[in-house]
């Protein structure tokens, strides 16, 4: 089983900068994907990015509506996940998930979900 658990959301103004956080306990071994989801009011949730958990995030996919203003990266000694987020919008605004998968013994992967963060971008 692998906990998450989330921090770094706020309040920031439209081209403000913010960091989230992911740390990540338990049987981390089996990830073998993590990645940021994001969900706003009335809409469903949506990938922001997404990489595989070993070496050093070698196989990166950002949303379009992102790239080139996240960053996923991790810190493998501390476990963490993180998402640099520069150029904020608005659109932005968003609950944002950490998750990480692995690879189930069944039919079905094991999906793991962090409590989720709040950021709000003011315009």
């Amino acid at each position: 089983q692998v906990h998450l658990v989330e921090s770094g959301g706020g309040l920031v103004q439209a081209g403000g900068s913010l960091r989230l956080s992911c740390a990540a306990s338990g049987y981390t071994i089996c990830i073998s994907t993590m990645g940021w989801y994001r969900q706003a009011p009335g809409r469903e949730r949506e990938l922001v990015a997404a990489a595989t958990a070993g070496g050093n995030l070698n196989y990166i996919n950002y949303a379009n509506p992102v790239k080139g203003r996240f960053t996923i990266s991790r810190d493998n000694a501390k476990n963490t996940l993180y998402l640099q987020m520069n150029s904020l919008k608005p659109e932005d605004t968003a609950v944002y998930y950490c998750n990480a998968v692995c690879p189930g013994t069944g039919w079905d992967d094991y999906n793991y979900w962090g409590q989720g963060t709040q950021v709000t971008v003011s315009s």
